[in-house]
């Protein structure tokens, strides 16, 4: 009990010493395109990694499509249920059988049932997945083959365990998730999707985008290709202030202003942002904890946008003096933005990564810090998507450096004789992956995250670049 009370304490004294308005929070960057309004039948989807996400992000954007006479269903990736601190404080005991973890997923299930009824929506308008809090990423990256799912370290539990939920004792594996996302896709066949953001620090937000890509590459054909509007909602020390401030607005974090990203703004009526505040409220078993961050995005409005893609062009090299050259000036004048034509550029994210394709690989070049350029290291993923293979076969790599040592991994499996090329130079390395490592994708999906010492240096987006 006393543990309990210190814990209550600490967070406390955490939220009171946030509540202050420093001068430089309230100067950004507000989008200045506006998001395209709803019209009647229009069908919206919003994908929710956790219960309180589609409050948070989009609480506005359900009204107001409400209000145009759109339709507007809510799938969410999981119940939430790994969030112990919040079950302490809200249960006012500790939790470490199974059972009580399953029984804050429930809890949360109901929060977002009565959240949502009271923004318009019915039950039914609400699906919930129930696949593991804080497991997702860990699934995309490892977990596809049946018989041999993830098993959530903390629940201790390796399939579905909510029985009133679509996916009840479906297994945790990348298959069951990717299967379960394309028959909503399916049954509904959405307008536009609201989905949780690629840049997003919460692992499950940014896994969910990246189901949704190959989602809909899986379906592209079968059913039309929506509109996608991605929302954030974590970024380290963002937003800023803290606590309920309806007399602000809501600007992208400051590292995202000049970053390429196309963001759209909606803004609320007043009516609509008092709602969206008291919706935020219904979720009583975070507010109790978080009430200072969640209410933070009680603004005068809410914000979209990713990265638009990327389309690389096979260039032929013959050398590794020619890939350097290549790397670090002329490949880059090929890229093309599909999306986007107007926007010029050469770089993926704040300068850091830079992409290329030779005759047989994918070629990434990342300039070194000044100060990390002793100390580097990189954690790179890159999951390639081939139209006619299924996913579950394609390989799913990570290669890590350290130095100038190399690991490269596909899913669980190191593999030792993966072809990986490195150059390293003092201001830069360059990573030469085979083509057919990455089983001759049309696309990938690539991130990274590089390190000085066992420090976070930088990270960037999960992106999408095309290989023609």
């Amino acid at each position: 009990m006393l543990k309990i009370r210190i814990l209550i304490l600490v967070l406390l004294l955490f939220s009171c010493g946030c509540s202050g308005i420093p001068r430089h929070a309230l100067v950004g960057h507000l989008p200045s395109k506006e998001l395209e309004p709803f019209k009647k039948n229009e069908k919206i989807l919003i994908l929710a990694p956790h219960p309180d996400d589609e409050a948070i992000a989009c609480a506005g954007i359900i009204q107001k499509a409400l209000a145009a006479g759109a339709r507007v269903k809510i799938v969410y990736l999981t119940n939430g249920d790994h969030n112990e601190l919040a079950f302490i404080v809200y249960e006012k005991r500790l939790t470490i059988r199974t059972g009580e973890f399953i029984h804050l997923g429930k809890v949360r299930q109901a929060e977002a049932t009565r959240a949502m009824e009271f923004l318009g929506l019915s039950e039914k308008d609400l699906v919930f997945l129930g696949y593991p809090d804080y497991g997702t990423f860990e699934i995309f990256c490892k977990y596809w083959q049946p018989g041999k799912p993830f098993r959530d370290r903390l629940t201790r539990i390796s399939k579905v365990p909510y029985k009133d939920n679509p996916s009840y004792g479906a297994e945790y594996i990348g298959q069951n998730i990717l299967e379960d996302l394309k028959e909503q896709l399916l049954d509904y066949r959405p307008d536009r999707i609201f989905v949780s953001h690629p840049a997003d620090v919460n692992v499950d937000h940014k896994t969910y985008y990246l189901f949704l890509q190959v989602a809909l590459s899986d379906l592209e054909g079968i059913i039309p290709r929506p509109k996608v509007y991605p929302y954030l909602v974590h970024c380290v020390g963002w937003p800023k202030p803290r606590h309920y401030h309806p007399e602000l607005e809501l600007y992208p974090p400051e590292k995202f202003t000049d970053s390429g990203f196309n963001w759209l703004r909606s803004d609320l009526s007043p009516e609509e942002l008092d709602k969206k505040h008291r919706a935020i409220l219904f979720y009583r078993s975070q507010t109790q904890t978080s009430a200072f961050y969640l209410l933070a995005f009680a603004r005068k409005n809410e914000f979209f946008g990713s990265f638009p893609g990327l389309r690389l062009k096979a260039q032929p090299a013959s050398a590794d003096r020619d890939i350097v050259y290549s790397v670090s000036s002329a490949m880059f004048r090929e890229l093309e933005y599909p999306e986007y034509p107007e926007q010029p550029g050469i770089t993926a994210h704040e300068g850091f990564a830079r992409y290329a394709v030779t005759d047989d690989y994918f070629v990434v070049r990342l300039d070194k810090p000044r100060r990390s350029r002793g100390r580097f290291k990189v954690l790179f993923y890159v999951f390639g998507y081939r139209q006619g293979t299924p996913f579950s076969q394609m390989p799913k790599i990570r290669i890590f450096t350290k130095g100038r040592s190399c690991k490269v991994f596909n899913g669980k499996e190191l593999l030792p004789g993966h072809g990986v090329q490195v150059n390293f130079d003092r201001k830069y390395l360059i990573l030469k992956i085979p083509l057919t490592l990455l089983g001759r994708p049309d696309y990938v999906l690539t991130a990274l995250k590089s390190y000085h010492g066992s420090m976070p240096e930088d990270v960037t987006a999960f992106r999408k670049i095309e290989i023609k």
